[in-house]
């Protein structure tokens, strides 16, 4: 295992190879450009001439398969940022060839397999980080930081509402690739787990419209949560052709006021006192995810997450969706 310490004595930057070609992938490889830190070794993408323009973009070599890229010997670092179904099993590949890894999150679709692979990196003393930007955001810190001022919290709600008209025929509106939306979504619980703790039983109802040959044209989730300490959380996700008007709220009340966040600002709510709060920028977070990697592997500062608490949000999201194949009964969580 190359610990920080040696990463630092080898006196070169950390090598790195890259599943992906999307929004995330080139983000990340923006922010490896010029970062004496990190150097992208290779890329290893879907669709041939999307993957040979970003090679070209960030003079990156291409490799013929995400498979022959992470058995590359002289890589330290892999980043998957691929199609949700295939994390787990490039994630493995990685940890077998002795590589650190950064995946987009989910870590894979399934809870057990996720357990698996943490348990692997464990064994092998490898770095698995699964990414969960939404925590770094302003929004999420600015609901911290104003927990306070709201007494005991009883009830949460988040709501995220995204048309698309028309919807995209891409992995993202399909369940075999994308998983069940709370799965593929993960992030919407993940605030909730981050900020309240453990969850006691799950309880979701689903609607797919128009869904033919493993794609849907839109989706609604309705999922109530409730936690060991007495809060009830409601988080309402829902994407495409369906709906209008885009939303994205998260109101949380407590015995000595209200909090009520959009991505542009919140309100805190005592009687008929509203102040104004704001809220920071998402720009650059995946770069600062990935400048936050490197400095782990080289200097051994800590990381924002664990594997283990996403894991956990990953549970509760799988707890939702047998929840909803079972016509919204209760799920309970194993601690």
């Amino acid at each position: 295992m190359i610990s920080p310490s040696q990463f630092t004595a080898m006196n070169r930057p950390i090598r790195i190879g890259m599943v992906g070609t999307g929004h995330g992938a080139k983000a990340r490889a923006e922010a490896l450009k010029g970062c004496e830190g990190g150097l992208l070794v290779a890329i290893a993408g879907h669709t041939p001439e999307k993957t040979e323009e970003f090679s070209q973009i960030f003079q990156t070599e291409v490799s013929p398969s995400w498979g022959q890229l992470l058995e590359r010997e002289e890589l330290d670092l892999a980043i998957v940022s691929s199609i949700n179904k295939e994390h787990g099993a490039m994630v493995r590949a990685a940890l077998e060839n002795n590589l650190h890894v950064v995946v987009e999150y989910p870590l894979c679709l399934d809870p057990a397999e996720a357990a698996e692979l943490i348990a692997s990196s464990k064994a092998k003393n490898k770095l698995l980080h699964v990414e969960h930007i939404e925590l770094l955001g302003g929004l999420h810190n600015a609901v911290k930081k104003w927990l306070p001022a709201i007494g005991k919290v009883f009830y949460a709600r988040y709501k995220t509402i995204s048309p698309k008209h028309p919807a995209p025929r891409r992995w993202s509106y399909q369940p075999s690739l994308f998983g069940f939306p709370f799965v593929g979504a993960l992030s919407r619980l993940h605030r909730f787990t981050d900020l309240f703790g453990e969850v006691a039983a799950v309880s979701c109802e689903s609607q797919f419209w128009q869904r033919s040959e493993d794609f849907y044209k839109a989706c609604l989730c309705n999922a109530r949560l409730k936690f060991t300490n007495g809060i009830i959380g409601e988080c309402v996700y829902g994407k495409g052709e369906t709906f209008w008007q885009r939303e994205n709220m998260f109101a949380i009340y407590g015995s000595e006021g209200t909090l009520i966040f959009t991505p542009k600002e919140g309100q805190l709510i005592k009687g008929d006192k509203t102040e104004i709060i704001e809220v920071g920028s998402r720009r650059g977070l995946f770069a600062k995810d990935t400048t936050m990697v490197l400095e782990h592997l080289q200097v051994g500062t800590p990381l924002y997450v664990t594997p283990q608490a996403s894991l956990y949000a990953l549970k509760v999201a799988d707890a939702t969706r047998r929840s909803a194949e079972n016509n919204g009964e209760w799920v309970f969580i194993d601690k």
